[in-house]
């Protein structure tokens, strides 16, 4: 799961939000820095991934791209994930998107100390750029992925897996919506 879906699936608490939303750039060594609440977040995110790596139908998503995109499925099928979440917000928070990407954006920037260096270089972009409302269309997709392309030193050109989800969008449309169910049961726990 990308960026939404990891937010999305922290609730309303704040602290929770941001240690999901950061924990990609925390190490291990690094969790006792943050206040409890934020740690839970990392931790909540890590369980999130790990899950998402194992569960059957992320590995149907991923098994449609390996062919074309060797080691990347697994980066591209997040993104695509939070595609589909974006796209059918309605059906999974009363608040519009658009509303609702507002207000975490504005929480990351009120609570900006807890974000690493890292975190803290992308934020302005990401708001600019409003990745959150971004996803629900196809360009956002394509968009987030040139530019995960751009930061890799392999420069494997993800953004042309739009393609594949376009040609194969209903099928992955149903493994997201199968995944995304067990997926808040799991976090539920």
């Amino acid at each position: 799961m990308n960026y939404l879906a990891h937010i999305y699936l922290s609730g309303e608490d704040e602290d929770l939000m941001i240690g999901n939303f950061i924990a990609d750039s925390v190490r291990g060594n690094q969790l006792a820095d943050f206040p409890e609440g934020v740690r839970k977040g990392i931790v909540l995110h890590r369980k999130i991934d790990s899950y998402t790596d194992r569960h059957p139908v992320v590995t149907e998503s991923k098994n449609r791209l390996r062919p074309e995109f060797g080691k990347w499925p697994p980066v591209i099928v997040d993104v695509f994930y939070d595609h589909f979440l974006a796209a059918g917000w309605e059906k999974y928070h009363a608040e519009p998107l658009p509303a609702y990407s507002k207000r975490v954006y504005k929480i990351l920037k009120k609570r900006k100390e807890l974000l690493p260096e890292r975190v803290r270089g992308f934020l302005p972009y990401m708001i600019y750029g409003n990745w959150l409302v971004g996803y629900s269309k196809l360009s956002g997709v394509e968009q987030a992925l040139r530019g995960m392309s751009r930061r890799s030193r392999f420069n494997p050109e993800m953004h042309k897996a739009v393609d594949v989800l376009k040609k194969q969008y209903e099928g992955f449309q149903d493994e997201f919506e199968r995944f995304f169910l067990d997926l808040q049961a799991h976090v539920a726990e």
